[in-house]
């Protein structure tokens, strides 16, 4: 557990389109390219191992990507190295933050000093939703992975905390970045619930679409 002193002021930022972390959730990455190698070397070395995931906006006819301006820390809490020197790591989602601005130097990496104002819950326990239809909610999940073609693991999906169910197919299902933007910026668990249900419903709608042109 992280308590809000133990937050820095400036850390390194991996921006990764589609990749979503939520306080409280894990995310698996295979780290290969040289500079995030270089990134993950530096942030082992430091007492926080925190790095932070943030969605890059595309900037027309500019190589470099904008960043959203909030993302979610994740501390390293696992990591093995493969013979030919990549990683495959763990975060785990510590806190989301706001991006006050990039670091301008010589790192191969983007780092950016931020924010943690505003996200204080993210530390805490997990967070329940009182309203919360799971039955209705299941049904309607599985009609959407029968729908996209999905497959998922159902006993491990039924027997899951409320939280650890929303968060995990907010980060798992295949959702546009700034789709995926939106979970992320939901303030409490209802309304990430809330988002997730009506992407599904829109996703649902778009393949009977589809089918119906067909």
């Amino acid at each position: 557990m992280m308590n809000r002193p133990d937050l820095p002021d400036s850390i390194p930022v991996f921006p990764l389109p589609g990749a979503l972390l939520l306080p409280r959730a894990r995310l698996p990455l295979h780290i290969f390219e040289p500079r995030y190698l270089a990134m993950l070397d530096d942030t082992l070395k430091t007492p926080h191992r925190l790095i932070g995931m943030v969605q890059p906006q595309e900037v027309p006819h500019r190589a470099e990507r904008r960043l959203h301006s909030i993302g979610c820390a994740g501390r390293v809490t696992a990591f093995s190295e493969t013979e030919d020197g990549r990683y495959m790591i763990t975060l785990t989602g510590k806190s989301r933050f706001r991006i006050r601005e990039e670091i301008a130097g010589f790192s191969p990496y983007r780092r950016a000093d931020v924010s943690w104002n505003g996200f204080e819950r993210d530390l805490g326990g997990p967070e329940q939703d009182e309203d919360f239809d799971r039955e209705g909610f299941m049904a309607q999940l599985c009609r959407y992975f029968e729908e996209a073609g999905l497959s998922t693991d159902w006993d491990s999906m039924k027997g899951a905390e409320n939280e650890l169910l929303i968060n995990s197919l907010s980060m798992l299902c295949p959702f546009d970045p700034e789709e995926k933007q939106a979970l992320l910026e939901a303030p409490c668990l209802k309304t990430r619930r809330e988002t997730l249900v009506t992407l599904i419903e829109f996703a649902l709608h778009g393949q009977q679409g589809e089918e119906k042109l067909q």
